[in-house]
């Protein structure tokens, strides 16, 4: 009895892909740096950010229900749900990015 339970533990725990994961935290003062960034408020209006940051590089037009669009700048990305910013993303730039000959 001793050794059947001691298999349905093994098994299970063994079994459970969740016992081996690693979480990676990284606060969000420390996700890139954005001084002189001035990203879109959460709410703000197309018009607003177009005003704001001139033109984007790339448009994609809105697609889903409710309609969710994007602005590409340089250096993020603007999300909209209908007229208004509902996220904005800066871009991955690698720290040290590897050499490629």
């Amino acid at each position: 009895m001793k050794q059947k339970w001691l298999i349905l533990v093994m098994t299970t725990v063994l079994a459970n892909p969740a016992v081996f994961a690693e979480n990676v935290y990284i606060p969000v003062g420390q996700q890139g740096d954005s001084s002189g960034e001035n990203l879109p408020r959460q709410g703000a209006l197309k018009a607003e950010v177009r005003r704001t940051l001139g033109n984007p590089i790339r448009e994609t037009p809105a697609v889903g229900d409710p309609p969710i669009s994007s602005w590409e700048y340089e250096d993020f990305k603007v999300i909209f749900e209908y007229d208004h910013v509902v996220h904005a993303v800066k871009k991955h730039r690698p720290q040290h990015p590897e050499d490629i000959d």
